[in-house]
């Protein structure tokens, strides 16, 4: 579906935007990324704006968890990158599987609970 496949890890920082706390640090999750076979570049991602992103790579296609499907947000947005040129393709998400509630017990085992 793409000749290279590059992947924005998000920064701690940008992380808190939701009053959220990164579990796994910075540096660990780039390299848990890295090690993809499938992916051939990690990249920080510092800011919430992927069309600027997208358009620093170069990119043509962008893929995101279909929960964004349909929300007036990407609906926004996806006129933006279609005028960008650049194809969203929505992957399914994961249904039953929450990052919110692995990050919760991560941190009670962190805190000897």
């Amino acid at each position: 579906m793409c000749d290279r496949l590059v992947v924005g890890v998000t920064t701690d920082e940008l992380v808190s935007y939701k009053s959220k706390k990164a579990v796994i640090p910075f540096s660990e999750r780039m390299e848990i990324v890295r090690s993809v076979r499938y992916v051939d570049c990690v990249v920080p991602q510092e800011s919430m704006d992927k069309l600027a992103m997208c358009r620093r790579l170069k990119a043509s296609i962008m893929f995101v968890g279909d929960d964004w499907y349909q929300t007036d947000k990407w609906n926004d947005l996806e006129q933006e990158f279609e005028d960008a040129g650049i194809r969203i393709v929505y992957f399914p998400y994961t249904r039953g599987t929450s990052s919110t509630l692995i990050n919760e017990v991560l941190q009670r085992l962190r805190n000897g609970e």
